[in-house]
């Protein structure tokens, strides 16, 4: 029987299984097919904290959550048009986020009677058998059994062959949406072909996946989703951790700076040291450090040294970097400090998003600290936002602190890559002798920006030394005089307000400049009010957005701006950061929304809240 085929706006696919099943291996091989269609899409990566969680809890689910669309797409969806779900505990905790009518995928081998009590279902209850799912449409596939069919002639154990399930799977939404295999067997055999069985293993499995969506007569309809209207360019698909690399690399590459990354692995910044370890032929050196501390230490000592100093780290490795971010601020020399937020306190959330560490990044170190903040609002706009942070880093001799998140960090989308020549130069100056009428080399002799000079250890003539105690203004010799104490601090803090001038001023993401609500966001929460308000906008609503880059100093208009508008909402993935500080700085009587439940904030319960301070 012949097939037919219907167009779709937009999917949101949700793949769910046991940690083990290779969820995020799939969900990122769908993304990729999807980019190279020209196709708009966000990814929403969740898994769990543990490398083996136990297998068939609820605890151990591993999701994977693909929107794609003809129209432009900020956020991966609030609810699922298609669940996947590999075994009964992935149903159970996805099936709250299926749309009603939605389509599910089942692996009934998942559904045994040992699946079904993993996954605290009551004995006897199996939700593929009764009519708990009569508002759904039901997709039942022995994927485990089709998956050892395949391979019935390959030599290689159950335990083996079982591993390729995802494939199966993964060939069947081939089909479901008219995609082609090419893309996905070249991936596997960039990755497996100095494994012959294993290479063969999942291109078997993958093609039979997709056969059995083409010769079953269950199926009748596949489904297809037009190209996006996207500014032309080449795209390629693009995560948080990656983009940030490259941001940095594309700087040192630009600058002529070496780049140094002095780290320790914590999730969900680990990848950043993954990548850039790959790309020794740039000049770049990458440190694992035995601990936070270290990490930072030996960054501090690059960027003193002449080169473009980072470290990455989440919120528990800024608690153990504070010391010495405060020797930095000291030294005032330049170094990036990178913070992939994630669920705390202590040991947190590791796997889950949150924005819970701008007053850290604020205020968490002791005595005046002061240090400039700028944050990203998607995986694409990392690359832009880490030059821009390393760019007013080493224009300004101090170290910053950029601030991303595990949604973000984990999150893809298309990215339209710039051009080198595209890219803003960033003069870089070192003093290499004494000026006219300087006698002996003042390491805190500042220019109009109150910045002070860069010298390379070592150079003839300018020979100094610094260090973590007080300084006296300008010679830099130690200082412990009290009247000195209170002027540095003043002008520590005043050449960070200062780079207020010289970063763009705020404007509106959306919306008109004044009007009755402004919705202000920072960091990941870019997309859903985005979506949110484009919603409220069409609806007749007014309203406006405002997303901040620059959290420290803020831009130089940002409080005329707020004075145009009746009400201030403030969303955050926190319980209430940005707002206190909003509050503080502006005096304005701003409203929060908040959310601490690791997960984003949807575009559907940001509406309502909207709509109730509109009426």
């Amino acid at each position: 029987m012949a097939t037919k085929t219907e167009v779709l706006q937009e999917v949101v696919i949700k793949f769910a299984g046991d940690s083990g099943d290779g969820m995020q291996l799939t969900g990122s091989q769908f993304t990729n097919n999807t980019a190279l269609l020209g196709i708009d899409l966000a990814t929403f990566p969740d898994f769990p904290a543990e490398i083996r969680a136990p297998q068939g809890t609820l605890p151990g689910v591993s999701g994977y959550q693909l929107r794609f669309s003809s129209d432009m797409v900020y956020t991966p969806g609030d609810e699922c048009d298609v669940l996947v779900a590999m075994n009964a505990a992935a149903l159970k905790v996805n099936l709250k986020s299926l749309k009603k009518g939605g389509r599910i995928i089942a692996n009934t081998d998942g559904f045994d009677v040992k699946n079904l009590r993993l996954a605290n279902y009551p004995d006897g209850i199996n939700p593929l058998e009764d009519d708990s799912l009569s508002s759904y449409e039901v997709i039942k596939m022995d994927v485990t059994k089709m998956t050892r069919e395949a391979l019935k002639d390959i030599t290689m154990g159950t335990k083996e062959k079982d591993r390729a399930k995802n494939m199966f799977v993964l060939g069947f939404l081939y089909w479901m949406y008219n995609r082609n295999l090419d893309n996905t067997i070249q991936f596997i055999g960039e990755k497996f072909g100095k494994k012959p069985e294993i290479f063969e293993s999942n291109i078997k499995v993958l093609k039979a996946g997709y056969n059995y969506g083409d010769t079953t007569e269950a199926f009748s309809t596949t489904y297809t989703v037009a190209k996006a209207r996207m500014e032309s360019g080449t795209y390629r698909s693009i995560m948080g951790n990656q983009a940030l690399t490259y941001g940095l690399i594309a700087f040192s590459q630009k600058t002529g700076l070496p780049l140094f990354l002095g780290s320790y692995p914590i999730t969900p910044a680990s990848d950043i040291l993954h990548e850039l370890s790959r790309h020794k032929s740039f000049g770049i050196r990458t440190f694992q450090a035995e601990d936070e501390i270290a990490g930072i230490s030996a960054a501090i000592g690059a960027a003193y040294g002449g080169s473009l100093g980072v470290t990455t780290t989440s919120g528990p490795g800024m608690a153990l970097k504070t010391e010495a971010m405060g020797l930095a601020v000291m030294l005032e020399i330049p170094l990036v400090i990178i913070d992939v937020q994630r669920g705390g306190p202590s040991t947190g959330l590791p796997t889950k998003t949150e924005q819970s560490d701008l007053l850290q990044a604020y205020y968490g170190r002791n005595g005046e600290c002061p240090m400039p903040v700028v944050a990203a609002s998607s995986p694409h706009d990392c690359f832009n936002a880490i030059y821009e942070a390393c760019r007013i880093s080493v224009q300004h001799m101090t170290p910053i602190i950029f601030l991303s998140d595990g949604y973000i960090a984990n999150g893809a989308e298309p990215w339209r890559f710039p051009q080198t020549v595209d890219l803003p130069e960033v003069p870089v100056h070192f003093k290499t002798e004494l000026g006219h009428g300087e006698e002996k080399y003042h390491p805190y002799l500042r220019d109009e920006k109150l910045v002070r000079s860069w010298v390379v250890p070592g150079t003839p003539g300018l020979e100094h030394r610094i260090g973590g105690i007080e300084k006296q203004n300008i010679t830099g010799n130690v200082s412990y005089d009290p009247e000195n104490h209170q002027l540095m601090v003043k002008i520590r803090e005043e050449k960070v307000d200062k780079i207020a001038a010289d970063i763009p001023e705020q404007r509106l993401d959306s919306g008109a400049e004044k009007g009755k609500l402004l919705v202000i966001g920072w960091g990941s929460t870019y997309g859903v009010i985005k979506s949110a308000v484009a919603e409220l906008k069409f609806q007749g609503y007014e309203v406006s957005h405002a997303h901040i880059r620059y959290l420290r100093p803020f831009p130089r208009n940002l409080g005329d701006i707020i004075k145009n508008f009746e009400q201030v909402l403030i969303p955050e993935i926190n319980n209430g950061q940005l707002i206190k500080i909003i509050r503080d700085k502006y005096l304005v009587d701003a409203k929060a929304y908040n959310k601490i439940m690791g997960i984003p904030i949807t575009k559907g319960e940001l509406t309502e809240v909207m709509k109730k301070m509109l009426a």
